[in-house]
């Protein structure tokens, strides 16, 4: 019987580059006295980010959240029906809402948990303005039959790649894709600003639409050519950005063969469903974790596992995503779950495990024996 470690292992935590990386950049701030409204750092940071994403024009942004939200505002996207998925963080259904589109909630597949670009079509009405398809866990979803029905019913498709920093597929950046692509970098992602986040396009023209959609609308000192908030990236935050630019490649190395580890102390249990990160047309960022817990094959459900990890062996774990967005109280009264049912099972059976870049092998075995001993106990 594994004794319990006095330590906790958490779900994850916060990567920060060395200190003298951060005030490298920090301590420009200082002789500038920029500290926001597109500072040198913030223009620096941004420019970095198209090359090293492979994208044409990335605008930066206080968090994920406002830039989904300026995404469509540049687009003029609002009043009518999104095409989205429920197996996501409330943030984008948020998103759209707040810009008066209803979301329509199309199931995802089993294999990867992206938009089941197969059933979208069936969705599409006279209302149907845009397809938000969300990069889960950072794989790509299916973008050429997605961009397909785009074009064929004249759509707009915005990306969620909150999960999918650094993410190519057949050598694409995966921001490049659709209209428009919205990143996270939150302090929980594999890329942080500790907040912050951005929209990246290839669209020429979107650049100076979203730059004025961060800054109340307004195109110069003068004149606002839309209604909007503030949703300005500091410097600061900035200066965390371009320290964690140079060491994310490391960073997502290493978590790279920690999965490995976890695949190799998991596979072949019966019961547990791994995901694969071997499809060799796309590069990878390893973001999280989950495993799928059968109940059909186990005798323990998810949560009695997530609960005896936690007070057993002090492991902390995470069901995400749970619920589905159907299932919260701001949408059920308007979405049936039921409609989604590959969405609502993989929901009630996913669990998150702990991932984060000081993670040891010691510690990762521990929680596989961990789980292997509550499986078989």
């Amino acid at each position: 019987m594994l004794k319990k470690i006095e330590t906790p292992i958490p779900i994850m935590k916060p990567y920060l580059p060395p200190k003298e990386a951060f005030m490298k950049y920090a301590d420009s701030i200082w002789e500038t006295r920029h500290l926001t409204h597109g500072g040198p750092l913030v223009k620096k940071f941004s420019n970095l980010l198209s090359e090293y994403l492979k994208v044409a024009h990335t605008v930066v942004f206080a968090n994920g959240h406002l830039a989904l939200d300026c995404a469509l505002k540049a687009l003029g996207i609002k009043d009518g029906e999104a095409i989205t998925t429920p197996y996501t963080y409330i943030s984008t259904s948020n998103a759209l809402s707040m810009n008066g589109l209803k979301p329509v909630y199309c199931d995802i597949k089993e294999e990867d948990c992206s938009i089941d670009e197969n059933k979208i079509e069936a969705l599409i009405t006279e209302k149907t303005k845009v397809i938000v398809p969300v990069h889960v866990y950072g794989f790509p979803c299916k973008y050429k039959k997605i961009q397909e029905i785009a074009d064929k019913y004249n759509l707009k498709v915005v990306y969620d790649a909150a999960h999918a920093f650094g993410v190519e597929v057949e050598g694409r950046g995966i921001g490049s894709l659709g209209n428009a692509s919205m990143f996270s970098f939150h302090a929980t992602k594999v890329f942080h600003t500790v907040e912050g986040g951005a929209v990246t396009t290839e669209d020429d023209s979107l650049e100076e639409k979203l730059i004025a959609a961060k800054n109340f609308g307004m195109i110069n000192a003068d004149d606002a050519t839309t209604i909007s908030f503030n949703a300005k990236m500091t410097e600061i935050h900035a200066a965390m950005g371009l320290a964690n630019l140079e060491i994310v490649d490391w960073e997502i190395l290493q978590r790279k063969q920690i999965i490995e580890r976890y695949i190799e102390n998991l596979k072949n249990i019966n019961g547990i469903r791994l995901f694969h990160w071997d499809k060799k047309d796309v590069k990878y960022n390893y973001s999280y974790f989950p495993i799928i817990l059968e109940e059909k094959v186990l005798d323990k459900n998810r949560d009695f596992i997530a609960e005896i990890l936690a007070t057993k062996y002090n492991i902390f774990t995470r069901r995400y995503f749970y619920p589905i967005l159907s299932d919260m109280s701001c949408y059920k009264k308007t979405h049936n779950s039921n409609q989604t049912p590959i969405a609502k099972h993989i929901s009630d059976q996913v669990l998150m495990m702990p991932l984060f870049v000081e993670m040891t092998p010691s510690q990762i075995d521990y929680v596989c024996d961990a789980i292997k001993e509550i499986l078989n106990g």
